[in-house]
């Protein structure tokens, strides 16, 4: 931003004056008012000298302003650039900090041409799109920001739906236990009441009888005594028998009122531990950022990373569970949220583990043994189904398989960037679907493929067979195509952040990792880290964690299949 402040006269300011400037002498580095700028203009040493206007001046950003052609360490004139360093530099500087440099050129040649040259219009170019960038950047995030606030009053609504359809669904059960229970009530209360009614008018027969008794011995004739006792007698003996009859029915019997909790309800109230899960799902940004120069940091020198740092360390291996252990791990893969997946080829499931390697449950169940699955976005995975020629979408956190895709050719490998999803035949052809269209491409020519992965727009495969590593571009032209002894029936491959590439080598009993040139390779996990016939392998590359599947023996010496997870 240029500079607001007025600026004085750098010569009358010294004798105490305040008279405004007009002139910024460029190598004097001074301010002129018109009276001192006429000498300054004559003089021998500074007739030739470049000015501007005072005003000019100020339109500079102040960052210029504050750009001398004096050397602060020396206080004196740059007259050199050093090229390796890409700075001017004094007569004293070259002592001090450019023994070594070479390559020194006079400083007026580089400014000679500086403003007219093609780095002008580059930089103010690299401006504009580095500003079109942030513009586009912020107004994706504040997008984003009203997107997610409508993701969260959308979420509160369907707890809100969900709380409110259990509570109404709670309240009508309870409603029609409670109605159960009163009609139940009612009958068993008013079958009694009436018995009791009943009696009570019987017992009040036989207590009147019985307090007239004394008075009818005493007064009666004989004649009223015979026939009175007769009558008692019979009142008596129905009044027996009715008590008898009552006894050998069911009158006595004890019923009383139960209730019974639904085991179903009980089971929710124990098992329910949670109202569900907020989990954040991680896609791709539709968002067009345009790409830099590749030669803006010219003379940095590049970091180069080597497959000697690459060193895994160990976290988690998956539990399975006991009534699991007899199965074959094809493909395993760690989610953005840490869970991990393994795919099941003997019983024909995915099932979801913990970040802690603990098992939560079967996600799905398929119809044919299934050979590969890749993590696609959101909370889906796509599942190969081998010569079913069909790839499957699976919805992990819903538990069903919510779309098949059909292709003309059996279903081995499969990967996916989020929009595309890559589906090898093992054989020559590979099958590109788009997600959003769900359009097919068939690429040829890529001969023995079996697992696939992705990087940077180039597919990587593995060949059993021939014990090879490959690289394509993704219109399926080779880039290169590795082999060595370490790579011993290679099957699963991931790459990292790097583009290093991982294969589980399966008769080696390790992962091997090939440079991204596919000229160099390294064991990085052996059997001496305890791995037996890898299959499969994944990396997620924002966590930088490592997945591997491989064999284990328990106690009793019986081997079974599990996965390994490691940061990397």
């Amino acid at each position: 931003m240029a500079s607001s402040v007025k600026h004085f006269c750098s010569t009358c300011h010294g004798d105490g004056n305040y008279n405004a400037a007009v002139t910024w002498c460029t190598e004097c580095e001074v301010f002129f008012c018109e009276d001192c700028e006429k000498p300054h203009s004559q003089a021998k040493l500074s007739k030739n000298h470049k000015t501007m206007s005072a005003e000019n001046y100020q339109k500079l950003p102040s960052f210029m302003q504050e750009i001398s052609s004096q050397c602060r360490d020396h206080n004196k004139k740059f007259e050199l650039h050093c090229s390796f360093h890409a700075c001017p530099c004094c007569v004293q500087c070259i002592t001090d900090k450019h023994k070594k440099c070479q390559d020194l050129k006079p400083l007026s040649d580089i400014l000679q041409q500086v403003k007219s040259s093609a780095s002008v219009q580059i930089f103010e170019k690299d401006l504009k799109d580095v500003k079109e960038n942030l513009d586009t950047a912020i107004k994706y995030l504040k997008i984003r920001i009203s997107t997610i606030n409508t993701e969260k009053s959308k979420a509160v609504e369907e707890i809100g739906y969900i709380r409110k359809s259990i509570s109404d669904y709670l309240d009508k059960l309870e409603q029609d236990i409670l109605n159960n229970l009163e009609s139940k009530h009612s009958k068993l209360k008013l079958n009694i009441a009436t018995l009791l009614q009943q009696m009570e008018e019987r017992a009040s027969q036989i207590n009147q009888m019985l307090s007239q008794f004394t008075k009818m011995t005493q007064h009666a004739t004989e004649l009223q005594m015979y026939i009175g006792l007769r009558e008692i007698e019979k009142t008596t003996s129905q009044t027996a028998k009715y008590i008898e009859d009552l006894e050998r029915g069911d009158n006595f019997t004890e019923k009383n009122l139960e209730v019974n909790i639904s085991s179903a309800l009980q089971s929710f109230i124990q098992d329910v531990k949670s109202f569900g899960d907020i989990n954040i799902n991680t896609s791709y940004p539709n968002l067009q950022i345009k790409a830099g120069r590749k030669d803006q940091a010219q003379y940095l020198v590049p970091y180069i990373f080597r497959a000697e740092k690459i060193k895994p360390s160990f976290l988690t291996r998956l539990t399975i569970p006991e009534d699991m252990k007899y199965l074959h791990v094809t493909a395993c893969f760690v989610l953005p949220d840490g869970k991990s997946i393994i795919l099941d080829f003997n019983n024909k499931q995915l099932l979801l583990f913990s970040n802690d390697g603990i098992f939560i449950r079967k996600v799905v169940e398929f119809t044919e043994h299934p050979l590969d699955a890749c993590f696609v976005r959101n909370n889906t995975v796509a599942v190969t189904l081998g010569r079913a020629n069909s790839t499957t979408l699976v919805d992990v956190n819903k538990s069903k398989i919510i779309q098949t895709i059909k292709v003309s050719h059996n279903c081995y490998g499969v990967v996916s960037d989020g929009n595309t999803l890559f589906i090898s035949s093992g054989g020559s052809q590979i099958t590109t679907v788009n997600l959003n269209d769900m359009c097919h491409t068939i690429l040829e020519g890529m001969e023995g493929v079996d697992h696939i992965s992705l990087f940077q727009g180039n597919i990587y495969g593995t060949k059993c067979h021939g014990n090879k590593v490959c690289s394509y571009k993704s219109t399926g032209e080779p880039l290169w195509m590795f082999q060595h002894q370490d790579i011993n029936n290679p099957r699963g491959l991931t790459l990292d952040k790097n583009g290093f590439v991982y294969i589980a080598s399966n008769r080696n009993n390790s992962i091997v990792v090939v440079s991204p040139d596919g000229k160099t390779s390294k064991t990085i996990l052996s059997e001496d880290d305890g791995i037996r016939c890898p299959w499969a392998t994944d990396i997620n590359r924002e966590a930088g964690m490592m997945i591997v599947s491989s064999e284990i023996s328990d106690d009793n010496n019986d081997v079974y299949k599990t996965a390994f997870v490691y940061k990397i």
